[in-house]
């Protein structure tokens, strides 16, 4: 009997447990299921997430950065904003010191790093929201519809993943980001209060 009662506390234990935070990767950043391996053309990138009827996000961290473990370790791991991230979003990760080629929306091609330099990058983790489509010559960073730099809360990176991809950034006279994570706020807490 009391085996059978430590195996139900074991089970309910690991039940109740969180969800576990993403493995890190040769190159010392998290690692996502929702990340993709790609050969980092951006704009074949922004292709392909066309395709799949999805966003596109370029997700920039750095080995050793605190903000971005919180965010992989207390943010992405909740079902629902992974859920969330992996059913809309094609999500590009780039290294802030990586050495890796990447060829911008304006074709131009250099590391990682430069690359970000010349984005003007200087927090990590940030994320840039680009549009479905970009007119030629803009690089990634002049394109953007959203950039989000810092770690926030789960309830304020999904708001902003969903005014991303609901393109609230487009409706005249709508809610700019921080009157719809207001308003969202609110709803949220009248939903615990009923």
């Amino acid at each position: 009997m009391k085996r059978m009662i430590l195996a139900l506390a074991v089970l309910l234990g690991g039940l109740a447990m969180p969800a576990v935070a993403a493995e890190l990767g040769d190159d010392g950043l998290h690692k996502e299921d929702w990340m993709r391996e790609t050969f980092l053309d951006l704009r074949e990138d922004l292709a392909e997430a066309g395709a799949e009827g999805k966003r596109m996000a370029l997700m920039i961290e750095q080995r050793g950065c605190i903000y971005c473990k919180k965010m992989h370790e207390e943010v992405y791991p909740q079902e629902d904003i992974a859920e969330y991230i992996r059913e809309n979003y094609f999500v590009v990760q780039l290294n802030l010191h990586g050495d890796r080629e990447v060829t911008d929306l304006d074709g131009e091609s250099m590391s990682e790093k430069d690359l970000l330099r010349k984005w003007g990058i200087l927090f990590t983790p940030t994320v840039i929201y680009l549009p479905e489509e970009v007119k030629e010559g803009k690089s990634a960073k002049d394109a953007a519809v959203a950039i989000m730099p810092g770690a926030f809360s789960k309830s304020t990176a999904l708001d902003m993943y969903v005014w991303v991809n609901e393109k609230r950034y487009e409706i005249e006279n709508g809610e700019d980001f921080q009157r719809y994570h207001a308003r969202r706020i609110k709803e949220r807490q009248a939903g615990q209060d009923q």
